[in-house]
C-alpha cells in the first residue's frame, strides 16, 4: 500500500512540474470556431457556409423552463427583424432533438434549435455546462466570421432586443 502512495505522489509531482495546456480564450475580433451540427428539423448548420451573415448563437439551460421560454419567445418575436438585418439566430442547449421539437411546437418558436447533448459546440464557445445544463450565454459572429460580441450570464428578459440592437448598431461597419 505504501508503494502505491509513493507512486501516486511521484505522479502528482511529475504532473505538477509540467505546465497545464489550455485552449486559447475566446476573444472579440478573432475568428469564430467553426462547427457543423443539425438543428431540431435535421437541417445542417455549417458555420463555414454562413459567412456573409450575422450569426447569433444563444445558449440556454433547458427547454420549456421559465427563463428559457421567455428568451426563446422574445427571439421568435424579433425573428423577422433579425432576418431583415441578414442575421441568423440559433438556440443551443443540451436537450435532445425531440425535446427541441416539443418546445418549438408548444410555443410556435421560429428560431432553429440545435441539440448539443455532447457539449461539442458549447465547448468551442466556452459555454459552462454544470449538471447537464448550459450557462445562458450568447455569441454574436459578424459577417466576416469573427466574434463580434460575447454575452455571459445573460438575463433572458429583453436580451433578444439587446442582441438585435447590437447588430443594427454595427451594420454599417460590416457592409
Amino acid at each position: 500500500m505504501r508503494k502505491i502512495f509513493k507512486l501516486l505522489g511521484l505522479s502528482i509531482c511529475i504532473l505538477s512540474y509540467f505546465p497545464t495546456i489550455s485552449k486559447a480564450e475566446l476573444k472579440i475580433g478573432e475568428t469564430a470556431p467553426t462547427f457543423k451540427a443539425s438543428d431540431h428539423d435535421g437541417k445542417t448548420v455549417d458555420l463555414v457556409n454562413l459567412k456573409g451573415k450575422w450569426i447569433v448563437l444563444y445558449f440556454y439551460p433547458k427547454d420549456d423552463t421559465p427563463g428559457c421560454t421567455i428568451e426563446a419567445k422574445q427571439f421568435t418575436e424579433l425573428y423577422e427583424e433579425f432576418l431583415k438585418n441578414e442575421a441568423l439566430v440559433y438556440g443551443i442547449s443540451t436537450d435532445t432533438k425531440e425535446s427541441h421539437c416539443d418546445f418549438r411546437d408548444k410555443y410556435k418558436l421560429k428560431v432553429p434549435l440545435i441539440p448539443d447533448e455532447e457539449h461539442n459546440v458549447m465547448s468551442l464557445y466556452e459555454v459552462n455546462v454544470s449538471d447537464g445544463y448550459a450557462s445562458r450565454d450568447t455569441i454574436i459572429i459578424d459577417p466576416s466570421g469573427d466574434i463580434a460580441k460575447i454575452f455571459r450570464k445573460v438575463n433572458p428578459a429583453g436580451h433578444a432586443k439587446d442582441v438585435l440592437d447590437f447588430i443594427e448598431d454595427n451594420l454599417t461597419t460590416h457592409f
